[in-house]
């Protein structure tokens, strides 16, 4: 069972201006370094799904920024899961097969520590278990554990050098 918060809106899609695709066998994982606002809110939702997005938030001013990991499928190219290790918000995502719901679950750092190496092991140790729970169960049978690692290997960089990249701006370097 899942404990998160489910959303009937899908995920703000990733930038492509930012994003950097690792082939990792059926899946590509995208590294994003990502800044979310009002605008992007604004940008992304309207309607209906801007009412839900704005109960979400409460009346909060949201502005925020990390790295982003999208797992997607490589031929269906729809994202199952995704994480954002954000500065102040950091939380993951199970993305539904059809696109149009989502359930966010806040990480906890105090218990769990830096969300990056997390994220990693948790990608190599329970993948088929989170892609079975975003409906990409039928991803499993395909997955092979040596291209996996050697994919996260090289997220791992991108990752590294996407959140070096974001410091330094918000240090003004």
């Amino acid at each position: 069972i899942v404990t998160g918060t489910t959303y009937n809106v899908p995920p703000i899609p990733p930038d492509p201006d930012h994003t950097v695709y690792v082939d990792a066998g059926v899946l590509r994982i995208g590294v994003e370094h990502r800044s979310l606002d009002d605008a992007e809110l604004k940008a992304n939702y309207q309607g209906d799904a801007m009412i839900e997005v704005e109960a979400a938030v409460d009346g909060r001013d949201i502005q925020d920024n990390g790295v982003s990991l999208h797992v997607c499928g490589a031929q269906d190219g729809h994202e199952y899961l995704r994480f954002d290790m954000f500065q102040h918000g950091p939380h993951y995502h199970y993305i539904d097969r059809g696109g149009e719901k989502q359930t966010i679950i806040d990480f906890d750092r105090v218990a769990l520590g830096a969300m990056l190496p997390w994220v990693l092991q948790t990608l190599r140790a329970r993948l088929p278990e989170l892609l079975e729970c975003a409906g990409g169960g039928f991803l499993v049978v395909g997955l092979d554990a040596a291209t996996l690692d050697a994919s996260l290997v090289e997220v791992e960089k991108l990752a590294l050098a996407a959140a070096s990249e974001l410091e330094a701006g918000r240090q003004g370097v």
